[in-house]
């Protein structure tokens, strides 16, 4: 009975404070508060400085030998991510036949867990410091890879006889050399390298860096809100089947994968949370910039998030977090 209040504790301190903070973010929404260009600048701040230094002072902040041990995540969290991608992507294009940019963004949604958002408050409560590991591995398989390939897909279109390879080498060099400039992307790596060279951060240091870092969560939280409240939600079958598939599918299967190669328990436990978190609003603003299943999309965000608190709650209790 105590295990139980103490689990069920557990799971409304990691989740509520998320359904609160994006109700807040609606409410602004609602009250003309914010509209969704102020969402936007608010998200710019969290993907360029404050989740930035978050990770920065969590990871610098992780022994040496515990990020070596990481290996099993980081392929976890490939493997989900990138092959729920593809498969989404095979899936709606050539058996539902859904167009090439449609099929794109619902294998976006579904490859993208709004871990830089979400996962700072989750993965925090549940898992300490050590979360930032996956926040990372998925943030950086995220913005190296997803992103600038969606991008690609989404804006390219060629005339017949065209030769398209060239311009889509291209265009995915462009966005993958982007990327690269981005903080989230080249700040955890270069903590990782320098965690390897044996550089540990002092104490009031990761301080001063987490002062602005502590905002990440709560700032993007309440920015999707904004955004949910500006487009109208419509519930389909498509957003029920991508939300399952996100919520549901993709953090069921690692986590029989985890137990089928006899994983250590933290191993699992933190590779099946983390991909149990939601879809992220980036993949609104995606469709929202190539004009491509805005409403669904949007309605997967907000479907996928409320009912998070009864899958993640679920993963919270099947892997003993």
């Amino acid at each position: 009975m105590t295990a139980n209040l103490s689990l069920g504790l557990t799971i409304v301190v990691a989740i509520l404070p998320i359904l609160v903070t994006l109700a807040i973010g609606f409410l602004a929404g609602y009250r003309r508060d914010f509209d969704v260009l102020q969402a936007g600048t608010l998200i710019r701040l969290v993907m360029l400085y404050a989740l930035p230094l978050t990770l920065t002072a969590s990871i610098l902040s992780t022994p040496r030998s515990q990020i070596l041990a990481a290996g099993p995540i980081a392929v976890l969290i490939l493997l989900a991510m990138v092959g729920s991608y593809f498969a989404m992507l095979g899936f709606m294009r050539f058996i539902a036949g859904r167009p090439l940019n449609e099929a794109t963004i619902l294998a976006f949604a579904v490859s993208d867990p709004a871990v830089p958002f979400i996962g700072i408050p989750v993965l925090g409560q549940l898992f300490g410091s050590a979360s930032a590991l996956p926040v990372s591995v998925t943030s950086l398989i995220m913005n190296l890879f997803l992103v600038p390939l969606t991008m690609v897909l989404l804006s390219g279109s060629h005339s017949p006889g065209d030769d398209a390879s060239p311009t889509i080498a291209h265009d995915l060099k462009t966005h993958l050399g982007h990327a690269v400039r981005e903080p989230v992307v080249w700040a955890p790596l270069a903590s990782l390298i320098a965690v390897l060279g044996g550089f540990h951060l002092p104490l009031a240091l990761r301080s001063s860096l987490l002062l602005l870092g502590h905002a990440t969560g709560g700032v993007a939280l309440f920015a999707s809100g904004v955004v949910l409240y500006s487009r109208q939600m419509r519930f389909s079958p498509i957003v029920l089947a991508t939300v399952a598939t996100r919520n549901i599918l993709v953090p069921a299967l690692i986590f029989l994968l985890a137990i089928v190669w006899n994983l250590p328990k933290p191993v699992l436990q933190e590779s099946t949370l983390t991909m149990a978190i939601p879809t992220a609003s980036i993949s609104v603003v995606l469709a929202m910039r190539y004009r491509v299943l805005e409403r669904e999309t949007a309605s997967i965000l907000f479907f996928g998030t409320l009912s998070s608190f009864i899958t993640m709650s679920f993963f919270i209790w099947i892997t003993g977090a």
